[in-house]
């Protein structure tokens, strides 16, 4: 399994002199992963994707996407890329949503009709054949991240970005995504990184998590591992998800359990305790 992104220590510099740093533990996604940056707002989690997506270019440290400085080479690899931003709205700018989701290859110089099936595959993979003809601007706030992930995803990128993907969404629509996302990883082979600052997400999706505050990278690790982190993440305003506070609790109390990414095998040990006599 091969290396898709790096980050080291990266400084970054803005016109006004404002000076950004993304610092602390290294920031490394494998092939096929599924990786959740979780943080509170103004932790520095969309300066990082920025980075990745070569939008920021480092004066210190070092940043590599598929081999190479993406704020160099973009041109080079951008067709191994879909993005979702955080605010939609500014990446959907065309007439209709057909055009939208069929603007990255049309302008990648794919042939019409290689357009035309993928298009139409993405389309009814996420289940918005009802909308091809509409006007983006007058979408609903789902469906109009789902117009943005098929655009995304309409040329199958070995790489998904996704900038708080879930914000304002309502909780079918959340779970919807979040089934959306695991699947393209599944049959395309798809690695993802994502934001978020709802650490609920983490448990159904992430393969690795990384917590940021202040620019700086605190924890990394599998999603059992960062959770039973539970004093240090409250101390950033993320509170560990319900099982994981639970099996904490378990384990202060005397009982053995471990805790598990796989919530349906952890139910089925909590229950299988309460039913011991």
């Amino acid at each position: 399994m091969s290396e898709i992104a790096r980050i080291g220590c990266v400084s970054h510099i803005y016109p006004d002199q404002t000076t950004v740093k993304i610092c602390g533990l290294e920031f490394s996604v494998m092939e096929g992963e599924k990786v959740v940056i979780l943080g509170p707002n103004g932790s520095g989690k969309t300066t990082l994707l920025q980075h990745l997506m070569g939008l920021l270019r480092p004066v210190e440290g070092e940043v590599r996407v598929f081999g190479v400085d993406p704020s160099k080479h973009f041109n080079d690899i951008i067709e191994n890329y879909g993005v979702v931003f955080q605010h939609v709205e500014d990446q959907l700018v065309a007439p209709t949503v057909w055009d939208d989701i069929t603007f990255g290859p049309r302008n990648y110089g794919y042939p019409e009709d290689k357009i035309e099936s993928l298009a139409n595959e993405i389309i009814e993979r996420i289940g918005i054949a009802d909308l091809k003809t509409k006007i983006p601007h007058y979408l609903s706030g789902g469906e109009k991240k789902k117009v943005a992930l098929a655009g995304a995803m309409v040329a199958h990128p070995k790489l998904l970005i996704l900038d708080e993907p879930f914000e304002g969404l309502d909780p079918k629509s959340k779970h919807d995504m979040l089934m959306l996302l695991n699947e393209f990883n599944r049959i395309y082979g798809t690695t993802i990184i994502l934001t978020t600052h709802d650490i609920n997400i983490v448990p159904a999706f992430a393969d690795r998590a990384y917590v940021m505050v202040r620019g700086n990278i605190i924890l990394s690790g599998a999603p059992q591992d960062v959770f039973t982190e539970a004093e240090l993440l409250r101390s950033i305003n993320l509170e560990p998800p319900l099982l994981a506070v639970l099996v904490s609790g378990l384990r202060d109390r005397g009982v053995s359990i471990d805790y598990t990414n796989d919530q349906e095998k952890l139910l089925d040990e909590i229950v299988a305790l309460i039913k011991k006599p």
